[in-house]
């Protein structure tokens, strides 16, 4: 008979009677002298009550809480407002930010087209140089091109000014201090210290002969050559954001077109790459604009950094609230029932929800700043910028997960990957040693005969791309042929990284997620308590509308001032 009682007993029963148990066996105990406010006096039935009612409080979502002390759940509303302004600002940050890279891409493309010969849009080492002629013609091309640029060039580029005068375009070649090369003989003399020698060709000078080496006694020593390098500066203004009611930047192109013979192979590459620094311009006038618009911005941005600010004073309180009472539910737990709260327990109260959040509210105060130096011209780091205001957009939003997780069909996926994270983290780990094998084999083995695997970075991300089933066929194909040892063993490489990773490793890995949600489904349904924790708590019977939460203490979960309050 007491089996079958057992059996029909309600879930919620079970809870409350395996919190009575734990009170029961320690109603007779003998304090041994353990400090704080669960002294041997205050152990009352009374005070254990009003404890666990205040933990559950503590654990309860802001919804509950403002049923059971009526007060408003400000940093839920706080929250919510958060994530309407910071994509706001994200958005009006990333509109600017996109004219300003396109502007710097499409500036480098029209320099590889002024001053390359020839140029096409090759992909990025597809242009490149093999006779001394060809090579001389093309310094000689980009001289005349620069000296006679604003004559060419369609856009509003202008010589950079130094005390005065004229930027110069140099012409710099790097080579070995000394060698003598003798590949016939099969012999060489090499001392490998670079030497740097250059030449300056100023704006109003003209280079009429088609000989660089006639014009200015300059020649390359291709024997020794490492590289040429051609340094240059242009001038040129934004004027694209006047039309989105920004104010434009000036623009500094360093730009250096590298002639690449370190590999002294016959062909050397050719390439433009442009160092770009932007600044304030000295002396601007837009008819019939006002500063209201940018007022507006600056406004906006600093109710955003008020806000992040108020949710991160906010949400560090809760934080120390939840380990104050993370010490005190430790004491009480050690005096009462003589036993260590173990170490999950105690982690419970620090809500990582909680940090994540601040964590977010620091990258936006932080990313807000950075704007507000951007808007007002004082800054350029629009990388940074970036990198802050999008990562803390990501957090924000991550953290609306938390509010899906009142309604108990979304809890349950919050509580799987939750559950699964150590596990899923330290499968990771020992996969991620059999990926690395694999990664050095192939960029060892297969790098002289397969461009996917030519650099180590380069075989990480095949491999990785193999894993989610991209480029597999092509990944086969494009092996060169480099005998048949090389052939044999890329076929075992691949088809066992294949697999073994896409066969094994990942349904290993989704089978301990799966796993986990069995187990927390089948919890939830028995509603069986995991924790010392969860027993003491699920033993308070009161409801949030019962009105038992309104004790002395409430000034405690209150905060800020007497309008701010929260649990």
């Amino acid at each position: 008979m007491r089996s079958e009682q057992t059996q029909t007993r309600s879930p919620t029963q079970g809870l409350r009677v395996m919190g009575d148990r734990l009170a029961s066996r320690a109603a007779g105990r003998r304090v041994n002298g353990h400090g704080g406010r669960w002294s041997a006096p205050a152990l009352q039935p009374e005070a254990v009550e009003d404890f666990r009612r205040r933990l559950k409080y503590f654990f309860m979502n802001p919804c509950e809480k403002h049923r059971a002390r009526g007060h408003k759940p400000w940093k839920l509303m706080l929250q919510i407002l958060k994530i309407g302004i910071i994509t706001a600002q994200l958005v009006t940050f990333g509109l600017s930010n996109e004219m300003m890279v396109t502007f710097k891409e499409e500036n480098l493309m029209t320099f590889r087209h002024v001053f390359l010969k020839s140029y096409k849009d090759h992909r990025i080492g597809g242009y490149a140089l093999y006779t001394k002629a060809d090579v001389y013609d093309h310094v000689s091309y980009i001289i005349h091109r620069f000296i006679n640029l604003q004559k060419l060039a369609v856009g509003n580029l202008a010589y950079a000014r130094v005390d005065g005068k004229y930027g110069p375009l140099s012409v710099c070649q790097e080579l070995y201090r000394n060698g003598t090369v003798d590949p016939g003989n099969d012999t060489f003399d090499i001392d490998p210290l670079i030497d740097e020698e250059c030449v300056s060709f100023y704006p109003p000078q003209r280079l009429d002969d088609d000989s660089l080496a006639t014009h200015v006694n300059f020649s390359l020593d291709f024997q020794r050559l490492v590289s040429v390098n051609i340094y240059l500066t242009l001038k040129t203004i934004n004027l694209q954001t006047v039309r989105h009611h920004e104010l434009p930047d000036c623009y500094d192109f360093h730009a250096t077109i590298k002639f690449d013979n370190r590999a002294h192979s016959g062909r050397i590459k050719v390439d433009v790459e442009n160092d770009v620094r932007m600044h304030e311009c000295r002396d601007w006038n837009v008819e019939g604009a006002s500063g209201k618009s940018d007022f507006l911005l600056l406004l906006f941005d600093s109710v955003v950094v008020l806000a992040c600010f108020l949710s991160l004073l906010l949400c560090s309180r809760s934080v120390v609230n939840g380990i104050q009472l993370q010490f005190e539910f430790n004491t009480f737990f050690h005096a009462y029932y003589n036993k260590v709260v173990s170490w999950s327990d105690r982690m419970e109260f620090v809500s990582g929800w909680n940090i994540l959040i601040i964590v977010s509210d620091t990258l936006t105060i932080a990313g807000s700043a950075l704007k507000i130096g951007i808007q007002t011209k004082y800054l350029t780091n629009y990388d940074v910028c970036s990198i802050l205001l999008g990562t803390a957009t990501m957090l924000v939003w991550v953290g609306v997960i938390r509010y899906l997780g009142f309604f108990k069909k979304y809890n349950i996926l919050i509580l799987t990957v939750t559950a699964a994270f150590p596990n899923v983290i330290r499968f990771c780990c020992c996969a991620a040693m059999i990926y690395l094998g694999y990664c050095f084999c192939g960029w060892i083995v297969l790098g002289p005969h397969h461009d996917k695997f030519r650099t180590l970075d380069k075989a990480t991300e095949c491999l990785f791309s193999l894993i989610n089933g991209d480029d597999v066929y092509i990944t086969f194909q494009k092996i060169r042929h480099g005998g048949n040892m090389v052939w044999l063993f890329s076929r075992l490489y691949l088809y066992s990284f294949i697999a073994l990773f896409i066969y094994m490793v990942l349904s290993l890995f989704i089978a301990l997620i799966t796993d986990t949600y069995e187990t927390i489904k089948r919890q939830q349904q028995d509603r069986v308590p995991v924790s010392q924790l969860q027993a003491f708590v699920a033993g308070c019977r009161d409801l949030p509308k019962s009105g038992r939460y309104h004790t002395g203490e409430e000034a405690a979960g209150c905060c800020l001032s007497s309008c701010l309050c929260f649990g």
